[in-house]
């Protein structure tokens, strides 16, 4: 088929974190910072022979993208580093993926990775929900994990892996309101799936909530809460998108922006960028990994990012199906077990002040205890 040339295996190497396996509802996964994923690797191996996969015996562990790419910076690399540090802990597994340029490229990859006989097919994001469910009625002895989706009940053989990111979604908001300039800050989409407006609901909530403290009227561009009515660019890759809704946020007044979009977030950074080469004073938050980290030619415009635990909670997924213990359940990264949180400063760590930067972590206490209400809006589908 078309699709294996393009796979890519990683060989197992030095283990870099340890952390608890998940599966089941009571599981948990530590987060992970780790270096941008290389989608280099030795040639593809079309496996055979029983369900852990390749003919040298070792367990296959196999990823399908979605569209935004492996490098995309956000969920996509993320979860293939956590692919990648699963082989690196464990010397008997082996990881490859296969990108998907297009929705129609779902089942195709999915089929191609049935055929290689997949110690467990991982993929990646909400609109790959149905596919994964589809094949995995047809395919029950076959393991499955997704990431960003659920399905309202166990399936014995998917994992499902959400992540709560209206909580520290709304620690962003806050941290945004603390210091916007202008009085106004923004955030857009990629598309209106529930994994994206998550995070802008807290977003959202988290400025309104730093109003009420402080008998402010910071005004969010670019989504409502209540209404749930928004900007987004339609889709996850094009980075001219990005920069044009951000210039035009700018433009409006915004000094902070929050993208929501994968790689389009990219063109955001670049239009911060060029505000600030302007002689503006603009900055923004990124998604879903340390942007500092993930994007760190921006690192300078990044205040924070608001971040999920995808690496360590994928690298979890596959360790539990290659030591034979994997289980379908529900996985939920939130504040308290660290499968959610706002990265560190980094170059603003000195320009946060003390006193918003106590706050914060008075908010998150807060937000875990029940004491401080984040949208009632489940992170699970």
């Amino acid at each position: 088929m078309r699709h294996t040339s393009l796979a890519v295996t990683v060989a197992a190497g030095a283990a870099t974190l340890l952390i608890a396996a998940c599966g089941s509802s009571s599981s948990s996964a530590s987060s992970s910072s780790s270096p941008a994923a290389s989608s280099a690797g030795s040639s593809s191996t079309s496996a055979a022979g029983g369900s852990t996969g390749s003919a040298s015996g070792k367990f296959l562990g196999c990823m399908v993208t979605d569209t935004g790419g492996i490098n995309d910076k956000s969920f996509n690399q993320s979860a293939w580093e956590g692919m990648q540090e699963a082989a690196a802990a464990n010397s008997n597994v082996t990881v490859k993926y296969l990108p998907s340029t297009s929705e129609s490229d779902y089942v195709p990859n999915i089929n191609q990775f049935i055929s290689d006989k997949c110690g467990i097919i991982v993929t990646v994001g909400f609109a790959m929900g149905t596919a994964t469910q589809t094949s995995a009625a047809k395919n029950l002895k076959q393991d499955f994990a997704i990431i960003d989706n659920s399905y309202g009940k166990v399936i014995p053989n998917i994992d499902t892996l959400v992540y709560n990111t209206v909580q520290d979604g709304f620690l962003g908001g806050y941290l945004a309101a603390g210091m916007t300039k202008t009085g106004k800050v923004a955030t857009f989409g990629g598309a209106q799936y529930p994994t994206v407006t998550i995070y802008m609901d807290g977003f959202y909530d988290g400025v309104q909530y730093y109003n009420q403290q402080h008998k402010k009227n910071v005004q969010v561009l670019g989504w409502n809460e209540t209404t749930q009515k928004g900007e987004f660019t339609g889709d996850f890759t094009n980075e001219t998108k990005g920069q044009t809704v951000t210039a035009t946020f700018i433009q409006e007044g915004a000094d902070i922006i929050f993208p929501v979009a994968g790689n389009v977030g990219l063109g955001a950074a670049k239009a911060v960028q060029q505000a600030d080469a302007a002689g503006g004073n603009v900055n923004m938050l990124w998604v879903d990994t340390d942007g500092c980290v993930s994007a760190a030619q921006y690192c300078k415009y990044f205040i924070s990012s608001v971040t999920k635990g995808i690496t360590s909670s994928v690298k979890a997924s596959v360790l539990s199906a290659a030591a034979g213990s994997f289980k379908g359940g529900s996985y939920i990264g939130d504040l308290s077990n660290g499968g959610v949180l706002l990265s560190p400063f980094h170059d603003f760590s000195g320009k946060v002040p003390a006193s918003l930067q106590a706050e914060l972590k008075t908010i998150q206490a807060g937000i875990e205890n029940g004491s401080i209400k984040t949208p009632t809006k489940s992170p699970v589908s």
